[in-house]
């Protein structure tokens, strides 16, 4: 295996070895502590533009599922059609895997996709430096290619426009009630999730005017990058609401693109919320959840309109992880009630929207 370094943006250099496909490569380094899930968070479009660093200390020894599809065209056992991470890094990788779904290796998987894999480096050392400074840019450089150096850009780029779809996809067609899916990189069990309970999914495009289209609810996806670059669906999902007795719920991106139409702010987190252990509370009661997350902004709960309030909060570091309308059935959660992978405390929330079809 190839001697890999990992440069930060602040000078600070990790070393270790490649078991992925031998690239250069550069993002935005960010730190998941979920301790399984890899493949399901290397294909969630939310990490387009990212250099993932997995905490927990050994990845890879229950391998990759098969890459299948189900008749209604989503993947059986990924989050979307490829990985969307620019790069995986690991402590420790597991070359040797079992598992009784698993078809082949992590590190065989990245090569077929050629995405990046670095194993060795001190991922406690890693993260503890991107708490303190918070998430920065960095670059994958191969030791015996020092000059080959790349080069990449997070802030400011619409990586939603990379990952969304670009024409109009519907599934369970004539099933009940019409959804518009506005995609902003759409985790596949959001789908699966809406689609089990009997409604029809309309999959529009991310800046895509979906108001002369018929149809019950309107839902926002998740989606990766900044939600400032994202005005064309603001505007949309402003001129939705309109009609003030139309449901709307949105979830992670989601959240923060209904929060904007709103009126309210969104800032940058230092490092992010990526994990499977993320508590947070609903607003008003005691009732506190485990929640699978993956964002870097949060909405400014000062900035919210009079109309508008905290939905839920994160016991952590007291962020926005949710909002809700006063009068109105609208409403957005910023983790994943979904969570695939990650717990399910919070799925009732997409049986709160099919209440309000």
């Amino acid at each position: 295996m190839r001697n890999v370094t990992l440069i930060l943006d602040d000078g600070t250099r990790f070393h270790g070895t490649s078991f992925g496909y031998e690239k250069p490569v550069a993002g935005e380094v960010v730190f998941n502590t979920a301790m399984t899930g890899y493949p399901e968070s290397l294909t969630d479009p939310s990490y387009a533009g990212q250099l993932m660093t997995l905490t927990y200390p050994l990845v890879g020894n229950y391998g990759v599922p098969p890459f299948t599809f189900a008749e209604n065209g989503l993947p059986r056992f990924m989050e979307s059609e490829k990985i969307h991470a620019e790069a995986i890094i690991v402590s420790d990788y597991s070359e040797n895997y079992s598992h009784w779904n698993a078809v082949e290796s992590l590190g065989d998987w990245l090569k077929r996709e050629h995405i990046p894999g670095v194993t060795g480096i001190d991922t406690r050392a890693l993260t503890k430096a991107l708490r303190e400074h918070g998430v920065m840019m960095g670059k994958i450089v191969f030791d015996d290619e020092p000059d080959n150096i790349p080069t990449a850009q997070y802030s400011g780029v619409n990586y939603v426009d990379k990952v969304s779809c670009k024409s109009v996809i519907r599934y369970n067609e004539g099933a009940g009630k019409k959804v518009v899916l506005v995609d902003c990189g759409v985790k596949a069990n959001i789908l699966r999730c809406l689609i089990k309970r009997g409604v029809e999914v309309i999959r529009v495009p991310w800046d895509y005017d979906f108001n002369g289209l018929e149809f019950d609810g309107l839902f926002i996806s998740n989606g990766p990058g900044d939600p400032d670059t994202c005005d064309a669906a603001v505007q949309n999902i402003r001129k939705a609401m309109a009609n003030e007795k139309l449901p709307i719920f949105g979830i992670c991106m989601g959240n923060q693109l209904l929060s904007k139409a709103g009126g309210a702010k969104i800032y940058k987190l230092k490092y992010g919320h990526r994990s499977h252990n993320q508590p947070v509370r609903m607003v008003g009661t005691e009732r506190c959840f485990i929640t699978s997350q993956n964002h870097g902004y949060a909405v400014d709960n000062n900035t919210l309109g009079a109309d508008w309030e905290p939905l839920f909060v994160n016991m952590n570091d007291g962020s926005n992880e949710g909002i809700r309308h006063r009068t109105n059935p609208w409403f957005s959660a910023q983790f994943h009630p979904e969570a695939a992978s990650g717990p399910t405390d919070t799925e009732f929330l997409f049986d709160e929207f099919a209440k309000l079809l």
